[in-house]
């Protein structure tokens, strides 16, 4: 790794369920974390709370307390339908789903603004028995609406390859970023080792300038599962090496999002792991 400002570390929320918001953020300024990736969700900040923004106003000043950083996530599992996960979304069948999606994200929008977030991070969605063209309309549509109305806000609209979703791979992003403009990455490294058409390292160079927020977790190839820094087949002294070469600046987060029962254990022990790739990165 090339010398320069050390890269900033965040800690997703969806990994630190069973702690109030208040404790999660004193435990990751107290490790060292820089920022939070927060996911808005029924335990962290409901968005659809009456006193939404006045908790977002709360949650900025307390991180203002602390020295951290917020990226938005909009990751949420059953905030939308309790009964089905992650529905709707943008390539759901039903016009009326499409739109409630848009509109928390929107709403999304809004509270990031309110916490001075660096990225709101989002996804396109799994096409469920729709014509994969007709979903690839509607994405477009619903990200233009969504660049349209919140675009060029002082952060990043950051659409993330998710394996399995339309938008599955860097390529998939590209397509979509020309189709809607105004749009970043949101580069979730590991992925990369599932979709298996970029390493991790080289979807890092190869959309350096593109880069809205990045995520780092251990995976194994061709799995989608969030693993420990310390575990899987990602290459994380290089993710870093090529990070700080890109002169990457923004939040670097982690995502462990069924290990919330150990947080107390995982929160230090990435922190930990990502200070020794950063010292391996140095010696290759």
């Amino acid at each position: 790794m090339t010398g320069g400002p050390r890269l900033r570390y965040a800690y997703n929320t969806n990994g630190l369920t069973s702690h109030r918001l208040d404790d999660a953020l004193a435990l990751l300024a107290d490790t060292g974390y820089a920022g939070v990736a927060l996911t808005l969700d029924v335990q962290h900040l409901d968005p659809f709370a009456p006193d939404a923004v006045a908790q977002a106003e709360k949650v900025r000043a307390r991180c203002d307390e602390l020295g951290l950083d917020v990226v938005v996530e909009t990751g949420a599992r059953y905030l939308l339908d309790p009964r089905v996960k992650h529905e709707p979304t943008l390539v759901t069948g039903d016009a009326d789903g499409r739109a409630r999606r848009l509109g928390f994200l929107r709403r999304a929008c809004d509270l990031a603004g309110v916490l001075g977030a660096e990225a709101v991070s989002f996804w396109a969605g799994v096409p469920r028995d729709v014509d994969r063209e007709a979903a690839w309309g509607w994405l477009v549509d619903g990200v233009r609406a969504l660049v349209d109305s919140h675009g060029g806000r002082g952060y990043a609209l950051a659409v993330e390859p998710e394996p399995g979703m339309l938008v599955d791979d860097c390529d998939d992003w590209l397509r979509l970023a020309h189709a809607a403009p105004g749009i970043a990455l949101a580069l979730d490294t590991g992925h990369c080792v599932v979709s298996g058409r970029y390493a991790p390292h080289e979807a890092v160079t190869a959309f350096a300038d593109r880069l809205g927020t990045v995520a780092v977790e251990g995976m194994r190839r061709g799995v989608h599962d969030h693993l420990p820094l310390d575990e899987g087949d990602v290459d994380l002294p290089a993710v870093l090496r090529a990070l700080a070469d890109a002169g990457y600046d923004q939040l670097v987060t982690l995502e462990l999002s069924r290990d919330g029962h150990r947080a107390h254990e995982m929160v230090p022990r990435a922190m930990a792991t990502l200070r020794a790739a950063e010292a391996a990165g140095v010696r290759s």
